[in-house]
């Protein structure tokens, strides 16, 4: 047998992709942005000023933009359902997501989303959804139609999520903005955010599995896997994402098998006091690392076709109130922007595949 073989047999054996299988090529390829305050946007930007600490995200070093999505993060819940207005919210909406920043984006074809939620508004979930989801869907619905936006559900409550509550968000969203698997509507992508593996976030990962993120009857349009707690190994990311592949059969419910073309996983770009090569040195970043099992990572009981959606990145900007930045001297082409043109990234993102 040649060494070519044997390597082609151990990573069967192991349950891992073979060099033999045919790359997927990614189709999303973002980054979740904090603005230049923490996550708040609370203050409207100076569009030079935001032109000069974002440049790498629409252009990568050759006029081409670094990625094809950014998630503006994050829009308070229950802010957003009471129509709040103060000095950092208009009508619930933090004053900094207006449509200039918007624009600056879609100009050069990226996507763009809202984020609503984060760990930090779990409360504010819980209480939204509580009172009044359906109301909360429908301003969702409401703000995606002004902006020309999607909309991203990051709702981070571990213990006893309201689903019943969150279903009743989506089925108002949805209700304005029907699922469109062609994309062409970018006001119909409705996403959730679950954790990096199945053992976190567990009720909201089952229950999304088997209700939203089906391929015989999707809701959502796909999921991302969030970052864990710190930057992971290659072989800890490639694990963690292979959970939702293969689902908890021996949990109760159990959770079922994610089809690969239906999420996405993550990757800090900046975490702590810490440039991660992801953002500036892409040869030796975790996302080079894990390109090959990311583009042929094979269905495990969901879905027909091989590959994970694509990566996203935590995050651009200033994720913290304390730590690096994404701003000059530290911006990314040479990590997100590198990856983008390694791996052949579409500007605008094409039609996402359904199976």
């Amino acid at each position: 047998m040649t060494a070519a073989g044997l390597l082609a047999l151990v990573g069967s054996a192991a349950g891992a992709p073979t060099s033999a299988t045919a790359a997927t090529p990614l189709q999303i390829y973002g980054a979740w942005h904090c603005g230049n305050d923490a996550c708040t946007w609370a203050t409207v930007r100076n569009m030079t000023d935001f032109d000069t600490n974002n440049h790498w995200l629409i252009d990568r070093g050759d006029g081409r933009p670094s990625v094809n999505l950014v998630v503006l993060s994050f829009v308070n819940p229950l802010r957003l359902l009471n129509g709040t207005n103060d000095s950092g919210d208009a009508n619930g909406v933090p004053v900094g997501m207006n449509q200039a920043v918007v624009n600056y984006f879609t100009s050069h074809g990226i996507r763009v989303m809202l984020s609503i939620g984060g760990i930090t508004y779990t409360s504010d979930w819980n209480t939204a959804l509580a009172q009044n989801p359906t109301l909360l869907g429908q301003k969702a619905a409401a703000l995606a139609s002004q902006l020309g936006v999607g909309i991203e559900i990051d709702y981070e409550e571990s213990s006893s999520p309201n689903l019943t509550g969150l279903q009743a968000f989506i089925d108002a969203y949805r209700a304005a903005h029907p699922y469109d698997a062609t994309g062409a509507d970018p006001t119909a992508r409705l996403t959730i955010d679950v954790a990096a593996g199945d053992r976190w976030l567990i009720g909201l990962d089952q229950y999304a599995t088997a209700n939203w993120l089906t391929t015989a009857k999707p809701v959502l349009d796909y999921a991302n896997a969030m970052v864990p707690s710190k930057q992971p190994s290659a072989s800890t990311a490639e694990s963690n994402w292979q959970e939702h592949i293969d689902g908890k059969s021996n949990y109760s419910p159990a959770i079922p098998p994610l089809a690969p073309a239906k999420f996405t996983g993550s990757l800090y770009i900046a975490e702590g006091s810490q440039v991660r090569p992801e953002c500036t040195d892409f040869a030796n970043s975790v996302q080079n690392s894990t390109g090959s099992w990311v583009q042929n990572a094979a269905p495990n009981g969901a879905g027909t076709t091989s590959g994970l959606l694509g990566y996203m990145f935590w995050a651009a900007e200033k994720p913290s109130t304390r730590g690096v930045t994404t701003t000059p001297p530290n911006t990314c082409e040479g990590g997100v922007g590198a990856g983008a043109t390694a791996y052949s990234v579409p500007i605008p993102m094409p039609a996402l595949r359904q199976g």
